[in-house]
């Protein structure tokens, strides 16, 4: 099967915001307790963060954590995590029926970004709460000092403000499931006001708003347009969430399914538009897709956990086991978001450990990465740059719900300050190499720096704490001739880093 993946140096996507390779901790399952933070583990530093986890962490490079939620922030009163830990209350988690001890809080949190070199992404409670408190965590957060809660934080141990930029203004407040659900016009009045309030504390802060929480939302298309018309004035991004799943158990259907991803940001881009017109403003409404990854595999035994065992401490929730299979769909998924980068700006893989993560932990036991994280590891760390418009022309077929399903799914990046040349690839196919063809108008290609592809396991392969051996190995069937002539093997995730000068 032969292929064509061609660029041009002038024919330019968007820089492309670090902040897309970004991701999410909430208070749900394992993700925070056993997961990051078990101060009886034995690697665990003086904070009780596991050093193992933020080894992991560290090498996915993440510049951006969304926290504490997700649908645990609608019902979260964030004072309780502040303070002596033996005084800080026991609550009912309503959104996942868990008892939160607040055992790790807003200052954990903080002090665990830092180890990480990650940004905080904060959220809001706009569920049972509302525009006091969002003004009062500002303050604690952002404040030098002087007044009562921002010398709470120095009294608390935090001499300097925490100067948390980035704001999600309520999660999935769409959503029949979320506490304080609302309709669009009462979420979006809230917002709006909630945002004005804050902004009168520190006028330098950027908000998200809620948009659908997928797609397939009866509310979808409308919820966003009547959202903006109230917000847009105040609000920096819109958000979108969708999670992807093969029940179906069907493979050419599945690795297809980062067509719905581009379909949807596409709409939520011509939506965002429309309001802009409407309103004639100047101003550009940007994305932050801050929840997507594959979600299916644990929901049945998270649908037991909750009905036999509520009201525990950090169950094991939404613990997904990643395939190789999924570890394609997740490489198809960043790509996706890549092509979109000139207006998708944040985005967040849902989550970090232990819930639909990357990385798995085991209580008194090992930390590792699970398929999805190679992929996402490869994406953040080469992946910086400037994303370009990537023609591919390739043998299409199709499946049970798509159509001209291109086998191979490219795009390609230019890191000028390393003068080179990043090429992320996706072989669909599950028998037929592709020889591929690269292109680079405006290029000269020295060498390759790299070729790494990640192929030949079973589909439903996954990583453990005994053997991670599902990951990416180095590959030489590439050359540098008139153009760059590559084989990426059936079903395979390929990077290939190539070091450039410009014609």
């Amino acid at each position: 099967m032969e292929a064509k993946i061609k660029i041009d140096r002038d024919f330019i996507i968007s820089e492309i915001d670090k902040r897309i390779y970004g991701s999410f901790i909430e208070h749900l399952g394992r993700a925070v307790y056993g997961g990051i933070y078990d101060p009886t583990h034995s690697t665990a530093d003086e904070n009780g963060f596991r050093k193992d986890v933020i080894d992991l962490v560290n090498q996915l490079n993440v510049p951006i954590i969304r926290y504490p939620g997700g649908n645990f922030v609608s019902s979260y009163k964030w004072e309780d995590g502040i303070g002596p830990k033996e005084k800080r209350p026991k609550r009912l988690d309503l959104a996942w029926k868990t008892i939160e001890d607040n055992s790790f809080g807003l200052h954990e949190f903080m002090e665990w970004s830092k180890k990480v070199n990650a940004e905080v992404n904060m959220a809001v409670n706009l569920g049972t709460r509302g525009i006091q408190e969002a003004c009062d965590i500002l303050e604690y957060c952002n404040h030098k000092e002087g007044t009562y809660l921002s010398d709470l934080r120095k009294q608390n141990g935090a001499k300097d403000p925490f100067g948390i930029k980035t704001w999600c203004l309520g999660n999935e407040m769409d959503g029949p499931w979320q506490i304080g659900h609302k309709t669009s016009y009462e979420y979006g009045r809230l917002a709006r006001e909630t945002a004005r309030a804050m902004k009168a504390i520190d006028p330098n802060l950027e908000f998200v708003v809620c948009g659908s929480s997928n797609s397939s939302m009866p509310t979808f298309v409308s919820w966003e347009a009547e959202v903006l018309d109230i917000t847009y004035d105040e609000a920096n991004y819109l958000s979108l969430h969708h999670y992807f799943d093969n029940l179906d158990n069907d493979l050419s259907d599945y690795l297809a399914k980062s067509i719905m991803m581009d379909k949807f940001i596409d709409s939520v881009i011509s939506i965002a538009d429309y309001v802009k017109a409407k309103k004639r403003s100047s101003k550009t409404m940007m994305l932050s897709f801050d929840e997507w990854n594959v979600w299916f595999h644990s929901k049945s035994q998270d649908n037991e956990i909750n009905e036999k065992t509520p009201w525990s401490k950090a169950p094991r929730l939404l613990e997904d086991i990643y395939t190789f299979e999924d570890a394609l769909l997740v490489g198809s998924l960043i790509m996706s978001l890549l092509r979109h980068s000139d207006r998708v700006k944040i985005a967040c893989l849902a989550q970090l450990v232990n819930v639909i993560a990357p990385i798995f932990t085991e209580p008194n036991g090992k930390a590792w990465a699970q398929t999805i994280f190679y992929p996402s590891m490869q994406a953040s760390n080469n992946g910086r740059g400037i994303a370009l418009r990537t023609e591919v022309k390739s043998p299409k077929y199709d499946s049970k719900n798509f159509n001209d399903v291109p086998y191979l799914d490219s795009m390609v990046i230019y890191n000028e300050e390393k003068k080179e040349i990043v090429v992320f690839a996706v072989n669909r196919s599950d028998t037929e190499v592709i020889d591929a063809e690269i292109e680079l108008g405006g290029f000269k290609a020295n060498k390759i720096i790299e070729f790494s592809t990640m192929t030949g396991f079973d589909i439903k392969a996954v990583n453990s704490s005994e053997d991670d051996s599902v990951k990416p190995c180095e590959c030489t069937y590439i050359g540098i001739y008139e153009n760059v002539l590559v084989k990426f093997p059936p079903l395979s995730w390929n990077m290939i880093r190539i070091s450039v000068d410009k014609n």
